[in-house]
Order: C-alpha cells, then structure tokens, then sequence
C-alpha cells in the first residue's frame, strides 16, 4: 500500500469511527427514553436492564455501518478537497480512481466483515437481549419459539401450532376453555386463523374449517358439535403477542435460518417472510462496498468547501432513499409480489449501477 492510500485510509477510518460512535450513542439514548418506563413498571433489575442495551449494541452496529462508511469517505474526501489535496495530487498527475483503489478495498472488506460479524455476534446478541424483553409480560405464554404456542388465558388454553407474522396467520389452532372448577366446557379446533384489526383497533380473530364443541361438562348426548367454514372468535390474543414468541430471522445465523425455512416448509406452512430475510442476510452487507464507491463519487466531483457541503447533502439522500428501496421492496418479498430473491437484491443492483456511472465520470 503507498503512502498516498495509507493516508486516505487513516482519514477514513478516523471518521468512520467517530461517527459510529456517536450514532450508537443517539440511537442508545433514543431506545432508552423508549423503553426505561416500562422496564421499570416491570420491576427488572437494573442490572437486566444495562444488561438489554449492551446486548443491543451489535444490532444496532450492523444496521448502521453502512451509513457510518458513506459518511466517513464523505469526510476523508471532503477534508482532502478542503485543504486542497486533491487539486495538487490531480496537478501532479494522480488519477482520481487512482484514489479509488483503497475506498474499494476498504467498502469490500466492510462487507465481508458485517456478514461475518452479522452471523456470528448479532444473533446470539438479539436472543440474549429479546429474552430479558420477554421478561416484561410475564409467563402468560409459553412456547418453543417457532410452533408449539401455549397461551394461558382466563380460563382458557390455547395451543397455537405455528405463527407466521407477515400476514398474522395463525395455523393448528386450539383453544379450551374450563369453568370455575377447572372442568373442560368446550373446545374449538381450526385449520387456521387471521386477525382482524377492525376500525377501533380492538380486533378479532376469524377462523377458518373450524369445529367447535360445546357443553364437554355435561353427558355425552348433550355435547353439540358444530362445523363452520369461517367463525369469528374473540380470543384473549393479540398478534403483538404472538410477534414476541415467532421466531426472528435476526436470532439465527445463515445457515440455521435456511435448515428453519426447509423444516417450515416441509411441514407445509408459508416461509416467504423467512426465504425474503435469508436473501437479505446475503444482500445487506455488500451495501457497504457499494455506498463507499457512490460516496466517493460525490466527494470526488468538487474541490471546494461548498462542494463538500453538497456532497453530504446527496450522500444522507442517497443512504435515505436507499434504505427506504430496500424497505420497499423487501415489503413487496413478504407480500409475496416479488420474488424473496430479486426483493432482497433488486435495491444492490440499482444502486451499484448508480455507484459506477458516478465513479466512471469523474475527471
């Protein structure tokens, strides 16, 4: 490595981790007043609690990396456009993609090292810190994470067999229901099960070839059994309960989630959400390489003060605009609308053709 790239890559690298730093430290400070009201009326230890952000840390890390490298070849470039640098090296007959080479180099180690670093440190991180979460609602539900959904109600159990959060579908569904001397009184089984938010928010849930049995305490001959196509339930569920107990691609590294996604689909259930976050476990980090490049090309344009101004300018754009693509589209994946493939890797594409027609017409 030259003198020259070693000198960029210092620049880079001193305000890459100033400004990661300090985004941790605002998103900590943001996610605290949050949540410090309810951790408290939970009564958990304050020990649990520094426990819960510390382990946030690595997501947080991950998901703002990307914007801390584009905001750091921002600041080297733009620093070295305001003192001139550019201008003399330019003079001197230095190429500007000459200067490219180790912002590449540098984008392309970054993506390695959050892939790594998302499959290895997040997941165990977000399990640890979901767990102490969970310890604010008590043990009303049980479960094994991905099926096996025991809720305990008023005098009702419930057993869910699997959730699926993209479309609050519940499948395998359960519910008993006993009297004040714990007698079993009815029992409803269904296929499946979809929320209904309604127009006050309270909602219901409607089942689908659903059997209800009604008066189990009495005789034999006085049981009714009944059969319906579709039968609106009130259940003392909320899908903001069952989103604590499904399973988060975010808790399993890349391989655990494909063996999950096989496991979900074998046994018949719907695993598009799932199949969109393991493309985008892959999709996700390579943004680090491509924003490096699209910062550079927009620090490289100018050599003045008011340049480098602009430069931030369309480099907090350009990271907005991106995130809010990707968002889009992987929206569109969960609603199956695209393919969880082209839905996780459509907004790379795009935006690393963008990042090479900005560093092909630098002069």
């Amino acid at each position: 490595m030259t003198i020259l790239h070693k000198y960029i890559s210092r620049l880079f690298f001193k305000y890459f981790c100033l400004v990661l730093g300090m985004v941790v430290v605002i998103y900590l400070s943001i996610d605290f007043f949050g949540r410090i009201d309810r951790f408290l009326e939970a009564e958990l230890k304050a020990s649990l609690i520094t426990a819960f952000f510390l382990f946030k840390i690595p997501l947080i890390l991950s998901q703002i990396m990307p914007v801390a490298v584009l905001l750091g070849v921002l600041s080297a470039f733009g620093l070295m456009a305001k003192n001139n640098e550019i201008i003399a090296l330019k003079s001197g007959g230095v190429s500007v993609h000459y200067l490219l080479i180790p912002i590449g180099i540098i984008g392309l180690g970054m993506s390695l090292f959050l892939f790594v670093f998302s499959e290895t440190v997040v997941p165990l991180s977000v399990v640890k810190a979901n767990h102490i979460d969970d310890m604010r609602y008590g043990s009303r539900i049980t479960t094994s994470r991905e099926k096996n959904i025991w809720i305990r109600g008023d005098r009702s159990i419930t057993h869910i067999a699997y959730y699926n959060p993209a479309d609050q579908m519940v499948s395998g569904i359960s519910i008993t229901n006993f009297n004040d001397d714990f007698a079993l009184t009815r029992r409803i089984n269904a296929e499946t099960g979809k929320f209904d938010a309604g127009k006050t928010g309270d909602g219901h849930w409607t089942l689908f070839n659903c059997l209800v049995q009604e008066n189990l305490n009495k005789a034999a001959s006085d049981h009714d059994v009944v059969f319906y196509d579709e039968k609106i339930c009130a259940l003392d569920i909320q899908p903001a309960d069952l989103v604590r107990v499904a399973k988060e691609s975010g808790e399993m590294p890349f391989m655990e989630l494909y063996r999950y996604i096989r496991k979900v689909e074998n046994q018949g259930y719907d695993a598009t959400k799932y199949r969109v976050d393991f493309y985008a476990k892959t999709a996700f980090p390579f943004v680090c390489l491509i924003i490096a490049l699209f910062g550079a090309g927009l620090a490289l344009r100018g050599s003045t003060r008011e340049g480098m101004a602009i430069s931030f300018a369309y480099g907090i754009l350009t990271a907005f605009v991106y995130w809010s693509f990707y968002s889009f589209c992987l929206s569109l994946g969960y609603g199956n609308v695209l393919p969880p493939l082209v839905a996780a890797w459509i907004s790379n594409l795009l935006f690393f053709i963008a990042a090479g027609l900005a560093v092909y017409n630098l002069e």
